[in-house]
């Protein structure tokens, strides 16, 4: 696992103090606020209002009165609309809030989302002409639509109209048609530009109402708090607002389909929060998408006999828990790829392919392997001839700007900075992962932050803190749950949980013992020891245990508390330089040759006690090094891998195997390389 760099938050302590007091905040909410760049004492005081109301215009976005202008024309003269969306979260709810919205007001109305794997993303020419045989004449795009120029094209040719409406980036060129909605548009005047899909839909019912906001949200906010959420669009301005309200929803009378998914997901009775929607309610929706029929979500959220909606949550469930299984699998054959092939750990950009893997599923093994590698990473389903990848990054490395320069050797790509999408032949497979290398090798690639929104002692971690985070909901992109550091604790028990899939600690400071959750991270791949005095960033969370309200701890990073963050950030870039084969200066060189002294401390200190963690900063604690030496203990351990005096095991711990052979780590490949590049 890549070392994460550390970055605490400098809240305007002294503004925040101030703020509290004027407005009658929890100092800790304002300070958490601050430390996230609202400073202004007007800001704050809408961040927190919680009957903050609606503020943009629909009729601020461009095409706005033409798009409604037209939709009303179709419901006054009956002809058949469809409404066109796309088969995730954001996408299943605007097509089920304006489907239902036009339905509810007369329409002749059809809905229609495409099969994630037979058709893919957004529009297409086959779609078009089914719905021209069956009698559509005007087809109303939802989260999707603004870059479909042909097929728009294609549409007029054959009869049919189209009014767009999407909120992702528009090309050079608009589609011709009645209206082209998108925040996003260079032209469009509206200063909020962050909406949903399901947000735009939204707005587009409001204009074709006659702007009445306030009960159209009451009436559909529920699928807008979804939408949104699960679309990871930033959770501030009128998306606060609009979620906000939507998750009260949820909570005072949630409709049948959701009810049902409550119910099925084993949150009934529950609070629901912007977290239990995006990580319970959400990816059951996207479930559906991934691995069956986004149209059963749809039933599921238009339904309104309860019989079939729990008919429809517990299939959705089982969706959900086959995803679960086929990710799992995918994650496990690509983690043994890289296993076998050590060359792949050590590209800038991890790439893995395998035949047949599930498409609907790699791109969440995509994002778990850039979590658990700290760079970006490719997934590629092959499927005979053809193949088709998803890619996820890291802040500060654009993955899209990566595949557009070797787009040579693609057949079609999208995206953005952190996720995007390819498709190619499978016999270029091994070319786009060298060629996406070549490109990356000329970039130093940063490390995956962990932001700590502010510090806070053991002895503080309770009740009232929640209170404090309770106000800061709803959470999502640009507003994400606090994470909070717990700085030299000690930790004083390790022990497996879930039979040994996650890991629990008890750790102490100054008399006082916390318990903390480290899921994901199995026991056996936990990298500390009992005694290691080490850094927490946690995220605290409400667990209510037999009628009784705790305080949760859950693990999001651990660091040793001993080393320096800039000298063992500056030795793992050093040595992977080195790795990468990257011409060292002589000097640098040096910084990674173990003289024999070194050499002796680690293999001791391996001997005593096996290596969990491959970047070897525990070496640094147990060798009372503050981070100095990481470099040259990370090419020490590389030396004696090579030679046999170490080993790895299948969890990837090294150890010192029995009979271990007599040998001069001047004969490594390793030191060869060193020494010539110091002459």
């Amino acid at each position: 696992m890549r070392r994460k760099k550390w970055v605490v938050s400098k809240g305007n302590k002294e503004n925040a103090a101030l703020v509290s007091s004027e407005l009658g905040i929890d100092p800790l909410a304002a300070l958490i606020a601050s430390s996230r760049g609202f400073e202004d004492t007007d800001e704050l005081a809408d961040f927190f209002d919680a009957d903050a109301p609606l503020s943009v215009d629909p009729f601020s976005i461009k095409d706005m009165d033409k798009a409604a202008e037209r939709i009303n024309r179709a419901i006054d003269d009956f002809e058949m609309i469809c409404v066109f969306g796309d088969y995730d979260a954001d996408g299943v709810t605007s097509t089920a809030l304006l489907y239902s919205f036009l339905e509810s007001r007369g329409a002749n109305v059809v809905r229609y989302i495409p099969d994630r794997i037979d058709e893919g993303y957004g529009l297409n020419i086959k779609a078009i002409d089914e719905l021209k045989a069956r009698g559509v004449h005007l087809i109303v795009t939802v989260d999707n639509g603004a870059t479909a120029v042909d097929e728009i094209a294609h549409a007029y040719e054959i009869g049919l109209e189209v009014v767009v409406s999407d909120h992702h980036k528009v090309g050079d060129v608009l589609p011709r048609c009645e209206a082209v909605v998108d925040p996003h548009r260079p032209d469009c005047p509206s200063e909020f530009k962050e909406m949903s899909g399901v947000g735009v839909a939204f707005k587009l019912a409001c204009a074709i109402d006659g702007f009445d906001e306030d009960s159209i949200l009451e009436e559909y906010g529920e699928l807008v708090a979804l939408g949104t959420i699960g679309d990871v669009v930033s959770v501030t301005g009128e998306n606060r607002v609009m979620v906000r309200r939507g998750i009260s929803y949820i909570n005072e009378h949630p409709g049948i389909g959701i009810a049902a998914l409550i119910e099925a997901a084993g949150i009934s009775g529950k609070e629901i929060t912007s977290s239990s929607v995006a990580y319970t309610l959400c990816p059951r929706i996207n479930a559906a998408g991934r691995m069956g029929s986004a149209d059963k979500a749809l039933e599921l959220l238009l339904c309104d006999d309860p019989d079939e909606a729990e008919y429809l949550a517990k299939e959705i469930a089982s969706m959900n828990t086959s995803r679960q299984v086929t990710e799992n699998e995918i994650f496990r054959s690509a983690l043994a790829l890289i296993q076998s092939n050590p060359s792949l750990a050590k590209d800038k950009i991890i790439v893995v392919d395998g035949e047949n893997w599930h498409q609907g599923v790699i791109g969440i093994v995509a994002a778990k392997l850039t979590e658990r590698f700290g760079r970006p990473a490719i997934v590629i389903s092959r499927s005979g001839d053809t193949a088709k990848g998803s890619c996820r990054s890291i802040p500060g490395f654009s993955i899209y700007e990566a595949i557009e320069a070797v787009s040579d050797c693609l057949t079609h790509y999208g995206g953005h900075t952190l996720a995007a999408g390819v498709g190619l032949k499978s016999e270029n497979t091994d070319l786009f992962r060298r060629k996406i290398n070549d490109y990356a090798e000329d970039s130093e690639m940063p490390f995956a932050e962990q932001i700590i929104d502010c510090r806070i002692n053991l002895q503080s971690v309770n009740l009232s803190v929640l209170s404090a985070i309770s106000s800061i909901e709803p959470f999502g992109s640009c507003n994400p749950q606090p994470v909070f550091g717990l700085f030299g604790v000690k930790i004083e028990e390790i022990n497996g949980i879930s039979e040994g899939k996650h890991t629990r600690l008890i750790v102490s400071k100054n008399g006082f013992r916390l318990g903390a959750v480290y899921f994901g991270l199995a026991e056996k791949r936990f990298p500390f020891e009992q005694g290691d005095t080490v850094d927490l960033a946690v995220n605290l969370e409400q667990n209510v245990y037999n009628g009784e309200m705790r305080v949760s701890v859950v693990i999001r990073g651990i660091r040793p508390s001993a080393t320096n963050e800039e000298k063992v950030l500056s030795a793992i870039s050093l040595y992977e330089k080195f790795a990468s084969d990257k011409k060292l200066s002589p000097l640098q060189a040096a910084l990674l040759t173990p003289d024999r002294e070194t050499q002796v401390e680690v293999f001791r200190s391996i001997k005593a006690k096996p290596l969990k963690d491959r970047y070897c900063e525990q070496l640094c604690v147990r060798l009372g090094d503050d981070g100095s030496s990481l470099a040259s203990y990370m090419a020490t351990v590389d030396m004696m891998l090579e030679m046999g005096i170490l080993a790895l095991d299948d969890d990837d711990r090294v150890y010192v195997p029995s009979n271990t052979p007599k040998v001069n780590l001047e004969e490594s490949s390793v030191m060869k390389k060193l020494r010539c590049m110091q002459v």
